[in-house]
């Protein structure tokens, strides 16, 4: 297949695309803002796969009627308990196939780079978690989600960096989809997260995949096909 004579960029999201996701996700952002404030408090808001981690906390901060000045003590706590269960040997696992995706990627001379709601700290903890080698990633043409609080914040970053290049969200919910086509980025959409192929239908994913594996060769067609980003604005 003939591929665009530009640089292409793949930017992964990781919770449920690069890694499984956790057993009892969203539980850290709650036990930050205990942290925070030195007491137990009554879990008011559930995870909403697809969040940003700014996002994820002003809500958990809102919901308890305390003021906004205590999001950044609550992202410390946050990196802190990352930290701690990292050592502790909480480990996730890759998603099936996406390490040799990766690889592959590289060899067709494209970018790997990262678009997560986490921090780049926790996106190195939990890629080193799962087995990753981080150097596999491009963390000049990655953009986080650590002081974003709408997903559209950093896919926009993304979209302003990239634009005349190809470019390309994979992710696995329908919120990653909704950011891409807000700024009109194409999206790759992996039903290795909470959602299933079926679900990811009602996005505007330019291909779905039940996973790395078995539509690997899917994702990879579906990707150089692409045109590159129009300029933004």
């Amino acid at each position: 297949m003939e591929h665009h004579a530009v640089p292409t960029t793949v930017l992964w999201d990781i919770d449920g695309t690069l890694v499984l996701n956790a057993s009892s996700p969203g539980n850290l952002y709650h036990l930050a803002l205990e942290r925070a404030v030195g007491r137990d408090l009554t879990l008011r808001v559930g995870h909403q796969h697809g969040r940003t981690d700014a996002g994820l906390i002003a809500e958990h901060v809102r919901a308890h009627d305390l003021g906004d000045d205590l999001i950044p003590v609550v992202s410390g706590h946050l990196r802190d308990l990352t930290t701690e269960r990292y050592h502790a040997g909480d480990r996730r696992r890759p998603a099936p196939g996406a390490m040799d995706l990766v690889a592959r990627f590289a060899e067709l001379g494209w970018r790997n780079g990262l678009l997560t709601g986490n921090s780049a700290y926790r996106a190195r903890v939990k890629l080193l978690g799962a087995g990753f080698a981080v150097d596999a990633f491009d963390w000049e043409h990655s953009y986080f989600g650590d002081e974003e609080v709408d997903r559209t914040g950093v896919t926009g970053r993304a979209a302003e960096a990239l634009a005349g290049t190809r470019a390309v969200i994979v992710g696995d919910t329908p919120r990653d989809g909704e950011a891409a086509d807000a700024v009109g980025i194409p999206f790759v959409a992996v039903a290795t997260g909470v959602y299933d192929v079926d679900s990811l239908r009602a996005t505007a994913a330019v291909t779905i995949a039940r996973d790395c594996v078995q539509d690997g060769q899917l994702i990879e067609e579906a990707i150089a096909a692409l045109p590159p980003l129009r300029p933004v604005g």
